[in-house]
């Protein structure tokens, strides 16, 4: 029996996100079509006009002109839109927090920190987890703390995750659900980690679960294919679970469980794919908008407390 167009379009991305996670070489789906997100008929690329139902299509994104489509030199893949943007303000603000560290070590005749290591005190001034601080009114550091890391083994292996999967789930739910999920299943992941542990945290990976949940949830939808995958996805949140558990790294596993369960919950009842009607798209345009404002906000009040030290 053929699928029809839109649940074969959704089956062969989120087959190319789990084949994508897990390294493994396949057939991914036809780069050279796109869904038309009126009649979710599937048109060539490059088309302005869907031929099925006459509707507008938006200018697809570029995706290079690499071997393999959207990966540079077939292994690194390309991140689109709003995942380019939380890459580059994870680095920035990675660069601002090493930077501050050598800083503070230079200005203390004291020894820097290696393997670009960030300390504690500067992860706190720039908006770490912290409970008590938290407590006391600073709900922005469950934002800020998504966009910071400890190390550059953290924020390698963390980017790598947000240029791998980010770019599947952002073109699976389209570009403004994607701003309001990442953001949505990281404060989640914080909030369980404040829930659970008063200590500092920072890191990207509560977000990074989420987006794992959020492919988790979408797979309900895809019947028997969708059941095999999940179980693939599900393998690989234990071993990252199981990561998590080893004694020689600092892992939030609360962060991870809050943004796994949180991104299970919202890839399930989001619809997939482009908002259908005028109403929705002005409804998740609002979202995207307000998480962008709440994200600069965070930041902005991060900012007026810079120099505030660590209470112990």
């Amino acid at each position: 029996m053929q699928l029809p167009p839109r649940f074969w379009f959704q089956l062969q991305r989120l087959k190319k996100a789990f084949q994508s996670a897990w390294g493994e070489k396949g057939q991914a789906y036809d780069t050279a079509h796109r869904m038309c997100p009126h009649c979710r008929a599937l048109v060539e690329r490059g088309a302005s006009t869907c031929p099925f139902c006459g509707g507008s299509l938006r200018s697809a994104r570029a995706r290079g002109s690499t071997s393999t489509p959207g990966r540079i030199l077939g292994v690194i893949p390309i991140p689109s839109t709003a995942s380019s943007v939380i890459v580059g303000a994870n680095v920035a603000l990675y660069g601002i927090a090493w930077y501050l560290t050598q800083s503070a070590a230079g200005s203390d005749l004291g020894a820097a920190s290696s393997m670009g290591g960030v300390s504690g005190e500067v992860l706190y001034r720039l908006g770490a987890k912290f409970g008590p601080a938290i407590g006391a009114g600073q709900w922005w550091r469950l934002v800020t703390a998504c966009f910071l890391h400890a190390g550059l083994l953290h924020i390698g292996m963390n980017l790598w995750c947000i240029v791998d999967l980010g770019p599947e789930v952002e073109s699976l739910f389209s570009t403004t659900k994607f701003v309001v999920l990442y953001l949505v299943t990281g404060v989640c992941g914080f909030i369980a980690s404040s829930w659970w542990s008063a200590g500092l945290s920072v890191g990207a990976s509560g977000a990074i679960m989420g987006l794992i949940g959020i492919l988790i949830g979408a797979s309900y939808h895809l019947g028997r294919l969708g059941k095999d995958y999940r179980g693939m996805l599900w393998r690989w949140v234990l071993y990252m679970l199981i990561f998590g558990l080893m004694p020689f790294f600092a892992v939030d596993n609360a962060a991870h469980v809050g943004g796994l369960l949180s991104g299970m919950v919202l890839g399930y009842f989001v619809p997939h794919g482009e908002p259908e009607t005028r109403a929705s798209e002005n409804f998740w345009n609002a979202l995207a908008i307000l998480s962008v404002l709440i994200i600069a906000g965070s930041f902005a009040l991060m900012a007026l407390q810079l120099n505030q030290r660590l209470p112990w």
